[in-house]
């Protein structure tokens, strides 16, 4: 541990820019409790960086934030203290550097020198002298990656955990849904993988054959996907707001429960969307009910103002409201179709949120149970005889899908579960005994979405 940098390496730092600009993501998000998905965009935005270096930087940045359990292991064994005692700027260079050599397979050389000039630039020598040490006494080790897997004092849900890099309950919770520790082990796996974007062609506005002629593969689950083989912002049905980005699983849930309205084909309906914000399925929605059921009316609520701010991006102004979906009495009105896209852990979009798994706990989990429950109390009160309500979260957990589902309907006994394979576009092999929805990563090559259609008696 005593190695240090020779008198000739003490000159001005170069760190390389496109492993500057990840080391920059990494710290924000770590530290500062930033996004990834919403503030790398804007680093690269103003970084200058060719495509080549910014494929860099996101690979390097969301890669490392994806996977630091792993390398928080691997760091463990080298350092003459505890991960909780290092400073956080050597902690995330670390990570950073462990990144290239364990996954990018980096040569170790060019992993740590360029680790190392970015540390002496955001750190300083000593500091950057300390990260050297330690990445050269990793990439020594011909066998570190195999120390997981000898360590007899792991359980099984630990070695999955660190190898895996996902935190042990979570481990837990997909085991207690997939019941195969081979499955679990797939989803963990197909996590940690880069994705590219998914696209959705706005009806009436755009079409999949359009998005097509820029590039890309049709996903035939919807009826609107794509998979994109270029960034968004080159589609220009992006750019003009014509299309937008939105993960298979939602265009699933969304199309859907559209799907509900051939119940209804002789009457106009009223739609809500109880918890609107970002806005990916209410867009959606509104466009399918604006071109094919000009009659209804449609209602996008999302009580958080900036939330709001971006569902008015892809929705009219006028079509949105701020209630608390708790409280169905300031709603003012009753509803045929209600959506209610809880919020939930987010454990179904990990692969998409690289730091998403650090950031809940179960604790979390409690309280958005008990989130979950008032809003489908809310929208049983608002929903008209006869209506459908579609529950959908973007987690497999299942205390948030069929637990929040059974605790639903044993209070609320006149409410029937009705089969998603009566409305869904084809099937996806995700439809469960009981009528319910469950879509996984690692099958349908989508976030791991439920939902759940429940209709009112008559």
């Amino acid at each position: 541990m005593s190695q240090r940098l020779s008198n000739s390496d003490f000159r001005k730092p170069k760190p390389d820019k496109a492993r500057l600009l990840a080391y920059d993501l990494i710290s924000q998000v770590n530290q500062d409790g930033a996004y990834a998905n919403i503030r790398l965009p804007d680093l690269l935005k103003v970084s200058q960086l060719e495509q080549r270096d910014k494929a860099l930087a996101t690979e390097l940045s969301y890669g490392t934030l994806r996977m630091q359990g792993r390398y928080d292991y691997f760091i463990a064994q080298k350092i003459d203290r505890s991960i909780a005692e290092l400073d956080p700027k050597i902690l995330n260079l670390l990570r950073m550097g462990m990144h290239q050599i364990d996954y990018m397979r980096t040569p170790d050389h060019a992993a740590v020198s360029a680790t190392v000039e970015v540390a002496r630039f955001v750190a300083g020598e000593s500091k950057a002298s300390y990260v050297n040490a330690i990445l050269r006494a990793i990439t020594r080790d011909t066998n570190y990656s195999s120390a997981i897997a000898a360590d007899s004092a792991l359980s099984a849900t630990e070695r999955l955990s660190i190898e895996y890099s996902h935190p042990e309950w979570i481990v837990k919770a997909f085991y207690d849904q997939l019941k195969d520790w081979d499955k679990v082990e797939e989803l963990l796996r197909i996590d940690n993988l880069p994705v590219a974007p998914h696209l959705v062609a706005w009806p009436g506005k755009s079409t999949v054959e359009n998005l097509l002629e820029t590039g890309g593969r049709e996903l035939p689950l919807s009826s609107y996907a794509i998979e994109s083989d270029h960034l968004p912002s080159e589609y220009p049905e992006i750019e003009s707001r014509r299309a937008g980005v939105q993960d298979l699983g939602s265009q699933i849930v969304a199309e859907t429960f559209y799907n509900t309205a051939k119940l209804s084909l002789d009457s106009a309906i009223s739609w809500l969307d109880m918890c609107a914000g970002p806005g990916g399925k209410a867009a959606l929605l509104y466009n399918l009910v604006e071109t094919s059921r000009p009659q209804d009316i449609f209602t996008a609520n999302e009580p958080t103002a900036h939330r709001a701010e971006l569902v008015a991006r892809v929705v009219p102004s006028s079509l949105i409201t701020q209630n608390d979906g708790r409280d169905w009495a300031a709603f003012g009105a009753t509803y045929d179709r209600i959506l209610v896209d809880a919020p939930c852990t987010g454990l179904g979009a990990l692969r998409r949120r690289p730091e998403a798994r650090w950031r809940r706990t179960p604790n979390d989990l409690k309280n958005l149970v008990a989130l979950q429950r008032q809003l489908l109390d809310s929208a049983y009160e608002l929903l008209n005889p006869g209506g459908v309500i579609g529950y959908a979260t973007c987690s497999p957990h299942i205390a948030e899908t069929m637990g929040q589902i059974l605790d639903f309907t044993h209070r609320h006994k006149d409410m029937k579960i009705l089969s998603v394979a009566d409305f869904v576009k084809s099937p996806t092999g995700g439809e469960n005994p009981d009528g319910t929805l469950q879509l996984w990563s690692h099958i349908q090559h989508s976030d791991s979405m439920y939902l759940a259609l429940l209709q009112k008696p008559l």
